[in-house]
């Protein structure tokens, strides 16, 4: 049995995780479940998993919990450490599992990470986490359908025969819209995505292409490569997850449905793999054709700001994530237009003041400005 502690278990790959095992219970148990606000959802899971250790943020609902459940009351931190978990899933929006996920790599125990800010804005300090626990047992391992593609395509290779890496972007929800009406598309619009199941502020990123640039960031941290040997290629279908190119020109790519089950599952599992299907199986000749293109700039410009915030290899990135946090919801909320996230992150882009060769806490203080930032130009209506 492999002992699984889930941080994020009310969110979209918390639930899905939470499918692999319910399919696989031969296999899988869970010892700790965390969430966030949604306790009603956090109890029928606490109910239907009896797990040893649980968390939600406190509140009237929190408390409640407590009073139907026996299972330890633990932060999150706590949780990440505990010597029956097997292996750490960091589901979490934002940045609140970034302290879990390095206090479990220094412990030697093995994360999945589904989470891109904590690399984006924590990446030197995971890494330096994972060095540290490694020879305890410290893996880092992807759950992003992209990486995780990336990770299986490089099992078994040699990290310095790699010579790019081309992550995948379906387009979104806008791919095919005019541009002249990206000015009136509408949150409920922009949460509605062609081809994946996924959380409302990731499938507006996957409209803009911000998270592919967020995604490119945390492939050099998880592969130890370059930006500028990270490609992006548009592919419609999301049937190919990701490829690697190698030095002779010899190409990998990881195919399945657009389905988190896969990725999660592998995560879990490694370095086996458990003989259930938690996707439908891919059936090419009924996909018939799959289809490829270069990024649209125009369409995509906020993919472009995130690049460059990475390749400056400072507190940029961090800054520009937290905007693109506030950004998003100012949007989800009605109080700005689609088109003017792009115009946030620029100007958040050109207003840092970066760090160079910064601490953790620096690199958070840089994504809470980004943040602010944001927020006081939608409030100064200065956009």
């Amino acid at each position: 049995m492999i002992r699984v502690a889930i941080l994020g278990s009310t969110g979209s790959i918390g639930r899905q995780a939470l499918d692999v095992i319910r399919a696989a219970p031969d296999q899988f148990e869970v010892v700790a479940l965390a969430a966030g606000r949604n306790v009603k959802l956090l109890v029928e899971q606490v109910l239907e998993f009896h797990p040893a250790a649980i968390y939600a943020l406190p509140s009237r609902e929190a408390n409640a919990l407590r009073t139907i459940s026996d299972a330890e009351w633990s932060e999150p931190e706590m949780i990440a450490v505990r010597s029956d978990v097997d292996v750490l899933l960091t589901a979490t929006n934002g940045l609140a599992g970034l302290p879990a996920t390095i206090a479990a790599l220094r412990a030697g125990i093995p994360v999945a990470i589904a989470n891109k800010e904590s690399l984006v804005v924590g990446g030197s300090a995971v890494i330096s986490a994972l060095k540290e626990g490694q020879s305890a047992g410290a893996e880092l391992r992807p759950v992003d359908s992209e990486h995780s593609a990336i990770w299986q395509c490089l099992w078994g290779e040699q990290p310095d025969r790699v010579e790019h890496l081309t992550l995948t972007a379906s387009g979104g929800a806008f791919r095919d819209l005019d541009l002249t009406q990206l000015d009136a598309v509408t949150p409920e619009q922009a949460v509605s995505h062609p081809n994946w199941d996924m959380g409302k502020k990731i499938t507006v990123d996957s409209a803009t292409l911000f998270n592919k640039g967020l995604e490119a960031i945390e492939a050099r941290w998880l592969f130890n490569i370059p930006l500028d040997r990270i490609n992006i290629l548009q592919h419609r279908e999301s049937v190919i997850h990701s490829m690697v190119t190698f030095t002779d020109g010899s190409v990998k790519a990881q195919l399945g449905e657009p389905d988190m089950g896969l990725p999660i599952q592998i995560a879990l599992a490694y370095p086996d793999r458990v003989p259930v299907h938690p996707a439908p199986p891919l059936d090419l000749a009924e996909r018939g054709a799959l289809h490829f293109g270069t990024v649209e700039n125009d369409r995509f410009p906020c993919l472009n700001i995130a690049l460059e915030a990475g390749r400056r290899e400072d507190t940029t990135a961090a800054a520009i994530s937290g905007a693109d946090e506030a950004a998003v919801a100012h949007f989800l909320a009605n109080e700005c237009r689609f088109t003017d996230i792009p115009r946030l992150l620029t100007l958040a882009l050109e207003s840092h003041q970066p760090t160079i060769s910064p601490d953790l806490n620096t690199s958070l203080e840089a994504e809470q400005w980004g943040h602010h930032f944001v927020d006081e130009v939608i409030s100064s209506g200065l956009l």
